[in-house]
């Protein structure tokens, strides 16, 4: 559909955009990305016109752009540009019905059906039909985009370039467009080559993206080719780090600023506080934790953790409502805190500081097994789901790697099981050796500071430190429990 190929060129003799070459396919969304001055706009500039070429070729359905006439190659593209002016006052459907001056033989002076029809279509598919008797200087920055947009749509050219359609526009306003851009490609199989400013935006949105520096292209590819590390860091000159979407396998990218907190941080054993009612810890700063808590679980930083102590015959119908309003009541902000239950007296909790050559591990278990599972054999269980017993938190004053987190968690249910079975702890069920109870939960946070510790696995020096806690601290409440339920040992 469009091929550039050797594109340089310009405001003058010294080329902005140097020997540029890509092609975009029916119906693609192609991003182009790149820091300021690195020929973005040009390049788009270039491609439609506005700017001579100095070298290279720009091709329009296998043909030389060059040998359109204007009006043809209006009705072959369709431009957005970053800036609008309002030289004078228009209604918005005297505004988007300028886009269908490239089918006109004279001006208006033969508008048809057809023209009608298309005014109709893009008003209606960018939302702003309500609007079409109202003069556009009274509406906002984001409804005049959508207008502008329509304008272009209304056009009906299978190549439509837009430059950085979201600037200036608040977040709402920018999913809005971009969602009516994108379906227009999708249903229209219309060919879409933009300019982003936002690296996550164009993520999103775009089949493929091309990043340029200095005028040249740096990389081109899919978004999860392109939004790389080393690749994004390297042409912006900042610290990033990628991350995949929620909901969608497409990268995302975060800034790393420079920490200016540089004051030492650890956790100590003694700011954990156990009581009859929970076990609680607040740090001075946030932890950066991965959970499978009741409230807060994921991945997230907080600085305040609690495993709650519920009656075994617990049953609320709205769980996470409740548990929010226990959290509230004892003080605890709910955006910052973790949030476990178990049935087991918290009383019983086993804490322990381990230290290593890095810096020290804190761990903490409430264990108890009445409802113990062998999980090789759950799949011929029809008992319901009991309240669980084990929880544990693993504190590491030390700097994980997302790798690490992983790993942690392996290693400490490696320990944890491995506690069941020297305490020959049965699945009362089937008689067989237990791995945990029905819905354990486990936590490991760390602060993030001092030594980087890549690693977690039962050899590594953290890992060492987790698996003997966390087997020590699970024993420890496990006997507990045993004493605690008047059990034979």
């Amino acid at each position: 559909m469009l091929q550039v190929k050797n594109v340089s060129g310009g405001y003058g003799k010294e080329p902005v955009v140097r020997d540029v070459t890509f092609q975009v396919a029916k119906g693609e969304v192609l991003g182009i990305l790149g820091p300021n001055g690195s020929g973005k706009s040009t390049l788009l500039k270039i491609i439609s016109g506005i700017l001579p070429k100095l070298t290279g070729t720009v091709h329009i359905d296998g043909q030389d752009a060059a040998v359109y006439s204007q009006k043809e190659f209006a009705r072959k593209v369709a431009v957005l540009p970053q800036l609008h002016a309002h030289a004078f006052s228009h209604t918005v459907k005297d505004t988007v019905s300028l886009g269908r001056y490239p089918h006109q033989s004279g001006l208006f002076s033969t508008w048809s059906e057809t023209d009608e029809t298309a005014v109709q279509e893009a008003m209606a598919y960018t939302g702003i039909t309500r609007y079409e008797h109202t003069p556009i200087e009274l509406l906002s920055g984001g409804e005049q985009q959508r207008v502008f947009v329509a304008q272009a749509l209304a056009q009906q050219a299978p190549i439509l370039l837009l430059d950085e359609p979201t600037n200036h526009l608040d977040i709402a306003h920018q999913q809005q467009l971009l969602d009516t851009i994108r379906k227009h490609a999708v249903e229209k199989g219309v060919t879409v080559i933009s300019v982003f400013h936002d690296v996550n935006l164009a993520s999103l949105y775009c089949d493929r993206l091309l990043l340029m520096d200095k005028g040249a292209i740096s990389a081109i590819g899919d978004p999860q080719d392109v939004i790389q590390e080393t690749i994004i860091g390297s042409v912006y000159n900042a610290r990033i780090k990628t991350q995949p979407h929620p909901e969608l396998p497409k990268p995302q990218m975060t800034l790393l600023p420079d920490t200016m907190d540089t004051k030492p941080f650890i956790v100590k054993k003694e700011q954990i506080t156990i009581s009859a009612d929970h076990v609680g810890l607040r740090t001075d700063k946030p932890l950066k934790t991965v959970s499978s808590a009741v409230h807060n679980a994921g991945t997230g930083w907080y600085r305040a953790f609690v495993n709650r102590h519920v009656d075994a015959d617990y049953n609320i119908d709205n769980v996470k409502a409740e548990n929010e309003a226990y959290l509230q009541q004892r003080g605890y902000h709910l955006t910052e805190t973790v949030g476990m239950m178990t049935a087991v007296t918290t009383e019983h909790a086993e804490v322990g500081e381990y230290k290593g050559d890095f810096g020290t591990v804190l761990i903490m278990v409430t264990a108890g097994v009445g409802n113990a599972v062998d999980v090789s054999q759950a799949l011929y269980r029809d008992r319901p789901e009991r309240i669980g017993t084990i929880n544990t938190w693993i504190i590491v004053n030390g700097h994980l790697s997302e790798e690490a987190f992983i790993q942690a968690m392996i290693t400490a249910t490696e320990a944890k099981t491995k506690a069941l079975q020297t305490e020959a702890i049965t699945d009362p069920l089937t008689g067989t050796i237990a791995t945990g109870t029905s819905t354990d939960s486990l936590l490991v946070a760390a602060t993030q500071e001092g030594e980087s510790l890549p690693y977690a696995g039962p050899i590594t020096p953290l890992g060492k430190l987790i698996g003997h806690g966390v087997y020590d601290c699970t024993v420890r409440a496990i006997k507990a429990y045993k004493q605690a339920k008047g059990w034979h040992t």
